[in-house]
């Protein structure tokens, strides 16, 4: 399905639901399921405010919040019936798109889980949402690029959908994990991601900033989704204070750093949509026109970094029980690249364990391509590689992890 601009995405559901009822008793899908009526008006009103695109309410229906709340062995099942609410109440005047959120876990050594595992988590739940029928998906309010990557693999391994992955950073640009949002663009744009987008943490006015800094490296259209402005604690409860009209006052700015998608996060409603919808009258969508200079554009999964093209690999750390000290010590020397050989499974564990501490551009040296695919998998930035594979080998590799060969 080819995208067409603007598209008019929602409000947020979460803040809608408390003003109308829910109270944080069972977990939002629950209390979704059991008020269906509720979820459907908010839908319907975003709809007729001006709504193309409406988020299913799966948000924290992957397999690790839905356990926390005591429900288990129901992903399939809950994020069917949920896809059913939307679809019930648009009757095909909007797009559904299935909404995927993040796990709260971490990959070690920060946490406890895997990639695998962690892409395992998000498989199950876009499968689930495949064979609900969505529209598209939105990756949305991700904190970390692991999870962003491990819900984007997924995700094309069940459909070829347009997908949205949204990050939420704070007023510098970084994650909670410290990634700025810049280099997990470059990470996820070459990845066969359709739209990059940032959703959340801040109102359109702080927004606009990151959505200016990621015009020089975006290659696909981005959304944008702020909050109804900077959240204010008054007699103990959050509120946003930023009007429909203010809210909207930023579109042209947006659309200028390549926005095509537009829509509203904590606090805004169906009149913020609105607000939007008539901002929006006269559209031009203006495609991102990324930086050309002639460098090499990469990443780790904190940081973006520029190459010459000539650059040359002239050192190349072996795997082993050492990788890690190998790689911490190569941070602190004037290599512009770090290059680690990969050449058995053996080196795939040990890569793995060190992978997290990479500061620098990193090269895949590979003759492997079986063994490449796996190391580009745990790495959470985006590599440059050097080997003897064959272009017809590195070209799927290119397409799927963003390689840079």
């Amino acid at each position: 399905m080819e995208l067409y601009f603007p598209i008019i995405l929602d409000g947020a559901n979460g803040t809608e639901l408390q003003k109308r009822g829910f109270d944080g008793s069972v977990c939002t899908e629950t209390w979704v399921l059991e008020h269906p009526e509720v979820m459907q008006q908010i839908q319907i009103e975003c709809v007729e405010a001006g709504s193309d695109v409406v988020y299913a309410p799966t948000f924290g229906a992957n397999r690790v919040k839905l356990e926390e709340n005591g429900i288990f062995n129901q992903v399939a099942d809950y994020n069917k019936r949920l896809v059913a609410v939307s679809k019930e109440a648009v009757g095909g005047k909007a797009l559904i798109a299935g909404d995927i959120a993040t796990t709260g876990k971490f990959l070690a050594p920060v946490g406890d889980v895997t990639f695998d595992e962690l892409y395992e988590i998000y498989h199950e739940q876009a499968l689930a949402l495949e064979e609900a029928g969505v529209d598209m998906y939105a990756i949305e309010t991700i904190m970390t690029v692991p999870d962003a990557r491990a819900a984007l693999l997924a995700v094309r391994d069940v459909s070829d959908k347009p997908v949205i992955v949204s990050f939420t950073c704070d007023e510098k640009g970084r994650t909670l994990t410290g990634s700025d949002v810049l280099a997990a663009l470059v990470i996820m744009q070459g990845m066969e991601l359709d739209v990059f987008g940032l959703n959340c943490s801040t109102g359109p006015e702080e927004m606009v900033k990151q959505a200016e800094r990621l015009r020089g490296y975006a290659e696909v259209p981005l959304a944008i989704k702020p909050n109804a402005g900077m959240p204010e604690t008054v007699n103990g409860k959050t509120v946003y204070n930023c009007p429909p009209e203010e809210f909207a006052r930023f579109t042209d700015t947006f659309a200028a750093a390549g926005a095509g998608l537009f829509g509203g996060c904590c606090g805004t409603g169906p009149e913020h949509i609105g607000a939007l919808k008539k901002a929006l009258a006269g559209f031009s969508f203006r495609r991102p026109e990324p930086q050309d200079n002639g460098r090499i554009i990469c990443a780790t999964e904190k940081e973006v970094f520029e190459l010459d093209r000539d650059i040359v690999i002239d050192e190349v750390i072996e795997c082993g029980a050492d990788l890690e000290k190998k790689i911490r010590d190569a941070n602190k020397s004037e290599k512009q690249v770090i290059a680690v050989r990969i050449s058995s499974e053996a080196d795939l564990d040990e890569f793995e364990s060190a992978q997290y501490a990479v500061r620098k551009p990193l090269c895949i040296v590979c003759d492997d391509a079986d063994l490449l695919d796996q190391a580009l998998r745990l790495y959470q930035g985006r590599a440059l590689y050097a080997g003897d594979l064959a272009p017809e080998e590195l070209v799927p590799l290119v397409r799927k992890y963003g390689l840079i060969a």
